[in-house]
């Protein structure tokens, strides 16, 4: 079994069943009063069942020698690692007086229920301001992204290079599907960053933070009861 496999049948294992509520009560009943730590919380466990599922689908695909849809599959994940990180981010910058809790909880509410399709829900945040932010802490993320859209949309490189080659000497264009001959030997490596740059946000990088956000709420809670209606 190579290790892109063993870590997606591990990831299979660890996926979180529920989230009890009565548990982050006793963690801490002032924290968890607070809507916003309970959408990190849903916003991390939905981040890593959306991330085993892309990076599944997208393993079984390359397998398959389906390098296009491996591809798509791949920004998804990319997309999800992005979201992530940027929750991180936010969460750091509360903790260093650089966002407002109330400003943080809003953005948990964007980034848990936006939608661009129902008016009655929170606004979406662009995925390409996440990919943004993200860049900031992974630098290249951006260019690795645009290159697997450039896959995604029928232009250029996702016509003719994906479908076609020129034979200079016979003068004419041959069609056939290059994507494994293009990206076939690259396509695990991609998986590879992308899952272990996740594994580390996830499992290392959230979990401290979010502890240190339930203190930083206990310590500060008065001064949130009264600035809650100035958000």
């Amino acid at each position: 079994m190579d290790d892109v496999k063993q870590n997606l049948a591990n990831w299979k294992e660890g996926l979180f069943p529920k989230i009890p509520v009565g548990g982050l009560f006793a963690r801490s009943p002032v924290a968890h009063k607070w809507k916003a730590p309970f959408r990190s919380m849903m916003l991390r466990e939905a981040a890593f069942w959306r991330e085993q599922d892309l990076m599944a689908q997208s393993y079984a695909l390359y397998r398959q020698g389906h390098v296009l849809g491996a591809r798509i599959l791949l920004r998804g994940g990319f997309e999800t690692l992005a979201t992530m990180v940027y929750l991180n981010m936010l969460m750091t910058d509360v903790l260093d007086g650089k966002l407002g809790f109330h400003d943080f909880s809003d953005k948990t509410s964007a980034l848990l229920l936006g939608t661009r399709n129902n008016e009655h829900m929170p606004v979406a945040i662009n995925i390409l301001t996440v990919l943004s932010k993200c860049d900031k802490r992974y630098p290249g993320i951006v260019n690795i992204y645009a290159d697997l859209s450039e896959s995604a949309h029928p232009n250029y490189a996702g016509l003719c290079v994906g479908y076609s080659k020129i034979d200079h000497d016979e003068y004419e264009t041959v069609f056939s599907n290059r994507w494994m001959e293009l990206y076939g030997e690259k396509h695990l490596d991609g998986m590879r960053l992308c899952m272990g740059t996740f594994h580390h946000e996830f499992g290392e990088v959230w979990p401290e933070l979010f502890e240190a956000l339930e203190k930083w709420i206990e310590e500060n809670d008065a001064e949130l009861e009264a600035t809650e209606g100035d958000a």
